[in-house]
């Protein structure tokens, strides 16, 4: 019998940030995301808003996108969305519709998050995790803007 090993939050949000490194690399706005379900990594994904010229494409869209698309239905109600950084009011509102049971993000987003005003948008039964390697997610975050100013 072999043993089953528990993943941790930290162990899922390393590969959210390795999605993140990826989006580094492509000049994207460094932000991974991955859905697990069962202890598996289902979905990966990051930013291409640039790469696709579009707006909307952001990791976790692309990684509810992914994650519907390998469960063969659009709810995700037994998975948990792991993202570097907090889910802006265009993905938490996403989030909600596919009913995801459970969001951990690292960093919150100082500009334009929406815990800075107060509300939460993820569906009801959502529970959410904050900080999961809040350092590193908000050092990879400042670091690609602090290089687009020239700093």
């Amino acid at each position: 019998m072999g043993m089953v090993v528990e993943k941790s939050d930290e162990f899922f949000m390393r590969e959210a940030l390795k999605e993140a490194n990826k989006a580094y690399e492509l000049k994207e706005v460094p932000i991974g995301a991955v859905i697990v379900c069962d202890g598996q990594v289902i979905a990966r994904a990051h930013n291409l808003t640039e790469q696709l010229n579009d707006v909307t494409a952001h990791a976790e869209m692309q990684a509810f996108t992914s994650a519907a698309d390998y469960l063969g239905g659009k709810y995700l109600k037994e998975c948990t969305l792991y993202v570097t950084i907090e889910p802006c009011v265009m993905c938490s509102g996403a989030s909600y519709w596919t009913q995801i049971k459970r969001v951990v993000y690292g960093a919150k987003d100082d500009k334009r998050g929406p815990s800075n005003l107060g509300i939460s948008l993820f569906h009801p039964k959502t529970n959410t995790t904050v900080g999961v390697l809040q350092n590193e997610c908000a050092a990879l975050i400042k670091s690609f803007f602090s290089s687009k100013r020239g700093h």
